[in-house]
C-alpha cells in the first residue's frame, strides 16, 4: 500500500516533516537517530506515522504540506520541568505570556510550572484555581503545574492530585519568599505519608544549614539573621563559601532518612549542584529507595572561576560551583544508573532592579527597593539616599535565580560538543532523553510528551546543530532581559517549533517569530496517572 492510497478518502490536509536527521524513540523506548519521514494530523495535533526514510512529496495527496529540513536535526518538543512563570502575582518578574513565548522561541513545548513566586502560590486548590484562571488564553506552549508543599497543607496534597497537578515541592531551606516556607522534618514527613500510595512525584529544594564544623561557610552559619558572610559581598567566592556542598547533603541525608515512610512514592531532588551529592544518591538508588536528580543548564554551562565581582546576574541557590565540580556533573550524566536523570533550565527570572547590578551591568531602568532575597536578607525598614547604591553587586542582597527557559537546547548542544574533544560528553540522543524522554516521565506525560512516535503529540523541534551565533538582548523574550547567558557564543540553534501539529515559532518570521500570531498552548490539568 502506498502512502497515498493509505490516505486515499481522508479530506484533511496533512502535514510532512521530512530530515536526513531526526531521534525518534522506538517501541522499547530506545532513541535511534534516523532520516525520516513524520505525518502529522494538524486536526488532532497528533504524529500519525513516522518512516525510517525519507518519502519523497509525491507520495503524498497533493493537500499535503511537505516540508524537508534536511540536514537540520529534528528532535521531540523539549520538556522544561522546572519553570518559575510567576503568575498571577508578580507579573513584574515573569508571565505566561512572555515566559512561554520565550519556552517556545527555544523548541520547548511543554513546561511545568513551579507553586512559589506566584501570589498566591499554588498550596491550595483554591490557589491553583486562580492560577489557571491567569493562564487562560496566555500559554504559547502546553503548561503543566506543580502544587507546594509548607507547613499546614497536608490536607490540599491529594485534592491537588485529584485537580491534576504533576508533582509537589517544598524547601527545606527559606525560599525567599514569605507566602512559601520552608518545611521542617515533620512536615516533610506528613507529606511521605499522604502521598505514599499516589502517582506523583515529591521534589526537594535541597539545602540545610548542617551542624557547625570547621569550614567558611560554617562561620555564615553560626552568625545571627541576616547571615554575616566573611569577606567582600561583591565577591563571588564570599556567596559560594556561604553555601558549601554540606547545605546539599546535609539536606539529601535527611529526606533519605525519612524515604522509609513511603517506599514507592517518587522523590526527586531538584537543581542537584554538588557532586558530593552524587555517591550518596546512587547508594541509595542500589539500596532501593526511589530517588532521582535534575541538575540545570546554568551548572554545566557555567563556573564559579568565571564569575567576575559584582556580576549578580549569577547568583542562585544552590550557586553555580567550581570547574571540577561541573566536570563531575559532565561525568555522571554519561554514568551507568546515573543518579541525575533529568536536565532542567529553572528559569527563575526578577526584575533587574532586584538583582541589583552593578553600573556596568544595569539595564538604566528605575531602582526600587526590596524585602526579597535569595537568604532571607531584609533590608531595614528606613533607607538612606545613597544606601541602593551601595548594595549594588551584592551577591547576598540580590535575588537568587537565572533565567534560561528556551535556551537549554544550545547550551548543551554547545558544551557537550567543546567537552567532546578531550573526553566523553552527552550526545544529541542523549540531551534528547535528558531533556524530552525522561522530563516527560518525570511528570507523568511519556504518553503524548517527549518522544518522536506515532500516537504522540506532534511538538517537534528543528534545530541547525551547525549555526554559530551569539546570545544577545535582542534574542531574550522572556520579560526581563537579564541573563548572564549573553553574550556567550552557541553552536546550534532553533529554526521551527511545533506543538500539537501547528507551526508556533519560526526564526526570522514576522510577528517576532510567532507565525500563529495568538497563543495555542494549553494547561495540563489530565489527573496523573503513572
Amino acid at each position: 500500500m502506498t502512502v497515498t492510497s493509505m490516505y486515499h478518502g481522508n479530506e484533511e490536509p496533512l502535514s510532512v516533516l521530512v530530515s536526513s536527521r531526526a531521534i525518534i524513540t522506538l517501541p522499547d523506548n530506545t532513541l535511534l537517530l534516523t532520516p525520516v519521514t513524520i505525518t502529522v494530523s494538524p486536526s488532532t495535533g497528533k504524529i500519525i506515522s513516522i518512516a525510517h526514510e525519507i518519502l519523497p512529496q509525491s507520495s503524498f495527496p497533493s493537500s499535503t504540506t511537505y516540508v524537508d529540513h534536511s540536514p537540520k536535526l529534528l528532535l521531540p518538543g523539549l520538556v522544561d520541568a522546572h519553570v518559575h512563570l510567576n503568575e498571577p502575582g508578580r507579573t513584574e518578574w515573569e508571565g505566561f505570556w512572555t515566559g512561554t513565548r520565550a519556552a517556545a522561541s527555544g523548541g520547548v513545548t511543554t513546561v511545568v510550572d513551579m507553586p512559589l513566586n506566584a501570589i498566591p502560590p499554588t498550596t491550595t486548590l483554591r490557589g491553583f484555581e486562580e492560577k489557571l484562571r491567569a493562564s487562560n488564553g496566555q500559554c504559547w506552549v502546553d503548561v503543566g503545574f506543580y502544587g507546594g508543599v509548607i507547613p499546614g497543607n497536608a490536607e490540599e496534597l491529594k485534592p491537588l492530585v485529584e485537580a491534576g497537578v504533576r508533582g509537589f515541592k517544598g524547601f527545606l531551606i527559606e525560599s525567599g519568599v514569605d507566602e512559601f516556607p520552608a518545611v521542617s522534618s515533620k512536615d516533610v514527613a506528613l507529606a511521605m505519608e499522604t502521598l505514599k500510595d499516589t502517582p506523583t512525584t515529591l521534589m526537594f529544594h535541597a539545602e540545610m544549614i548542617p551542624p557547625i564544623a570547621a569550614s567558611v561557610g560554617d562561620t555564615v552559619q553560626a552568625s545571627d539573621a541576616p547571615l554575616a558572610p566573611t569577606g567582600e559581598l561583591t565577591a563571588y567566592k564570599t556567596f559560594l563559601e556561604s553555601r558549601p556542598p554540606s547545605f546539599e547533603t546535609y539536606a539529601i541525608e535527611e529526606i533519605l532518612s525519612l524515604a522509609h515512610l513511603a517506599p514507592s512514592l517518587h522523590l526527586h531532588i531538584v537543581h542537584l549542584s554538588a557532586t558530593q551529592c552524587i555517591p550518596i544518591l546512587k547508594a541509595a538508588r542500589a539500596a532501593g529507595i526511589n530517588i532521582t536528580a535534575e541538575t540545570c543548564f546554568h551548572y554545566l554551562g557555567l563556573t564559579a572561576e568565571e564569575i567576575e565581582m559584582g556580576d549578580t546576574r549569577h547568583k542562585c541557590c544552590p550557586p553555580i560551583r567550581e570547574e571540577q565540580n561541573q566536570d563531575g556533573l559532565w561525568g555522571e550524566l554519561v554514568a551507568e544508573d546515573s543518579c541525575i536523570r533529568t536536565i532542567v533550565s529553572d528559569h527563575s527570572p526578577c526584575t533587574p532592579q532586584l538583582k541589583l547590578l552593578p553600573d556596568h551591568l544595569d539595564q538604566n531602568q528605575p531602582r526600587m527597593l526590596h524585602s526579597d532575597s535569595g537568604v532571607d536578607v531584609t533590608l531595614p525598614g528606613e533607607q538612606q539616599p545613597d544606601e541602593p547604591a551601595k548594595l549594588r553587586g551584592d551577591f547576598f542582597a540580590a535575588w537568587g535565580g537565572i533565567s534560561s527557559v528556551g535556551l537549554g537546547l544550545p547550551i548543551l548542544h554547545s558544551a557537550a560538543k567543546k567537552r567532546s574533544l578531550s573526553s566523553k560528553a552527552p550526545s544529541i540522543t542523549d540531551i534528547v532523553r535528558l531533556c524530552c524522554q525522561a522530563t516527560a516521565a518525570q511528570v507523568g506525560l511519556s504518553h503524548r510528551k517527549g518522544a518522536l512516535r506515532a500516537g504522540m503529540d506532534a511538538d517537534i523541534c528543528v534545530f541547525d546543530d551547525a549555526e554559530l551565533w551569539t546570545f544577545s538582548q535582542g534574542d531574550m523574550r522572556w520579560k526581563n532581559r537579564c541573563s548572564p547567558w549573553e553574550g556567550h557564543e552557541f553552536t546550534g540553534r532553533v529554526k521551527e517549533t511545533w506543538l500539537r501539529g501547528t507551526k508556533v515559532f519560526e526564526l526570522g518570521a514576522g510577528n517576532a517569530g510567532f507565525v500563529t500570531g495568538k497563543p495555542c498552548g494549553e494547561p495540563i490539568t489530565e489527573r496523573r496517572t503513572t
